[in-house]
């Protein structure tokens, strides 16, 4: 089965599910966030500066949903990747945190 197509304005749909509060995090989330000293400021911080980091974008074939790599800094300059997807283009989910360079 062929991957559907990414989602058109990226950046602009996770900031707005951001603004409304139309975000959960994952189980998985929550584990990686406390192995790897993330906190939920942080990762939200780089949700709403960072940058979509295209080559790291993965469909996940058992969801059949895009996961979206979004790369930046926190606020104290510390590098991480975050991972979102979104169900039926409405809610985002983050799938997970990477601490980077560590």
């Amino acid at each position: 089965m062929k991957a559907p197509p990414k989602l058109d304005r990226l950046l602009e749909r996770i900031r707005e599910a951001l603004d409304t509060g139309r975000f959960l995090d994952t189980v998985h989330t929550t584990q990686r966030q406390a192995e790897r000293q993330i906190t939920r400021p942080e990762m939200l911080y780089v949700l709403r500066h960072g940058w979509h980091e295209k080559r790291k974008d993965v469909f996940d074939t058992q969801y059949q949903a895009w996961h979206y790599a979004i790369r930046g800094k926190t606020v104290d300059g510390r590098p991480l990747r975050v991972v979102v997807s979104f169900e039926a283009d409405t809610q985002m989910l983050i799938i997970t945190a990477i601490a980077l360079g560590e």
